[in-house]
């Protein structure tokens, strides 16, 4: 097929079907090609079909046969792959491709829809020698099917777009509009490989560098006051907010607050304990923690890990930053039971808990905690020999805090014997000893 040839084949498709009845006018021969090459479709010879169809096609109308325009794309496309290495014809070949689905769009609405996403994958897939004729092209049809574009366009559209920016060929802000474009149809497509799209989609505008913190606010603000409950929308803010190092952005904050309410997880609930703490929102922050905590799995020990993990950072978090020393001593004292390879850190956190106790009374009441912390210092290193210089270290510190032996012989108090320490909602059994 010659370009002249191309040029007269557009024409034909053109010409309205009511100048030339059903099947045109030598409506004979066109039924009768109609008839030969549709019988060598149906046994899959698309080579002997192939002169039939052209006949066809020049005289039979648009409205003779819709299946003669999607046979038509089937033996283009064959006739494309045969003649990758002849520049011209193949242009010419894809040329008349894409014109049959711009008939068949006109001529048959009722699958515009489904013409169109057939045309974009065949722009995907044959026009690779002008990419940027493809992306305008594939603009085209997005912007005209909107959400009813199969997921697949959405994923090459983004991805061209995102190519030509890196070769220098268009700005970032057009890449950025091309994201704007689909992903509110991305919201709206109901097919079920949409999550999927939507994922690929924004992974490729991250990649591609020109999502911006302050763009990607813009983009998401008001998507996110329309739909606050939706998951598909949180999960995707919260991914690119946080790939964008957008996380002191106030609208991240509520992504991850929103995602939590809509769809609770020890993930969701732990990022937003990192959040809460670092706008040193401590008690939602602990209170997240917790949450998280209480979503573990634990009847599945391969979550004692995790488990433990997040129990020590609650207790060490109660202790530091909320200034709840009794919540943090009674949660370290969970974690030996839950992963017994914490046990010296959580009796470390305990014995530095103590150890911080200030207590009011006489000089052995004042000073008693410190033998509770020395108590504990000793634990943690039996139980974690990595542990011993740190703990050794920390037990020299608090055994100068001792009460004198005279001061404490003043009490009624000796060397060896029980005492019990209540201070500060804490309470504990341990041994007397004074310093000479």
């Amino acid at each position: 097929m010659k370009k002249a040839a191309v040029i007269l084949l557009a024409f034909i498709l053109a010409v309205p079907a009511f100048a030339q009845g059903k099947f045109g006018a030598d409506s004979a021969e066109c039924i009768k090609y109609l008839s030969y090459y549709s019988e060598y479709m149906k046994q899959n010879n698309i080579q002997e079909a192939t002169p039939f169809w052209r006949q066809a096609i020049q005289l039979c109308p648009p409205t003779a046969n819709q299946n003669l325009l999607i046979n038509g794309t089937k033996i283009l496309r064959n006739e494309i792959n045969q003649n990758r290495r002849d520049p011209a014809r193949y242009k010419e070949l894809v040329d008349s491709l894409l014109m049959l689905h711009d008939v068949r769009a006109e001529y048959y609405p009722k699958y515009y829809n489904s013409t169109l996403n057939n045309k974009a994958i065949d722009v995907i897939n044959f026009c690779k020698f002008d990419k940027k004729g493809s992306y305008e092209k594939l603009t085209a049809i997005v912007n005209d099917i909107k959400e009813s574009c199969s997921p697949v366009v959405y994923v090459n559209y983004l991805q061209i777009a995102s190519d030509l920016y890196k070769e220098g060929t268009i700005g970032p802000d057009e890449v950025m509009n091309a994201y704007t474009n689909i992903a509110d149809y991305m919201d709206a497509n109901n097919n079920p490989d949409i999550a999927s799209a939507r994922a690929s989609v924004e992974q490729i505008l991250i990649d591609s560098g020109v999502a911006s913190c302050e763009n990607l606010i813009e983009l998401y603000t008001p998507r996110y006051e329309a739909n606050p409950t939706d998951k598909a929308l949180l999960s995707g803010m919260v991914k690119m907010l946080a790939k964008s190092e957008c996380m002191d952005a106030d609208l991240f904050l509520k992504a991850v607050e929103s995602l939590n309410a809509v769809d609770p997880s020890k993930e969701s609930a732990y990022y937003l304990y990192k959040l809460y703490s670092a706008k040193d929102m401590n008690n939602e922050a602990a209170d997240a923690l917790s949450k998280a905590i209480g979503m573990i799995d634990t009847s599945d020990p391969a979550n004692n890990k995790v488990l433990g993990d997040y129990t020590l950072e609650l207790a060490t978090f109660y202790f530091k930053k909320c200034g709840k020393n009794a919540a943090a001593v009674n949660v370290a004292k969970t974690i030996p039971e839950i992963n017994p390879s914490l046990t010296g850190k959580a009796y470390l956190l305990i014995g530095t808990i103590w150890g911080s106790q200030k207590c009011y009374g006489n000089e052995v009441e004042s000073r008693a905690p410190f033998w509770v912390a020395v108590d504990y210092m000793i634990k943690a290193k039996n139980a974690d020999p990595s542990l011993a210089s740190e703990a050794d270290g920390l037990a020299a510190q608090y055994r100068r805090y001792f009460p004198q032996q005279a001061e404490a012989f003043m009490y009624d108090v000796t060397d060896g014997s029980s005492y019990r320490v209540n201070c500060g909602g804490l309470s504990e059994l341990t041994t007397v000893r004074t310093n000479k």
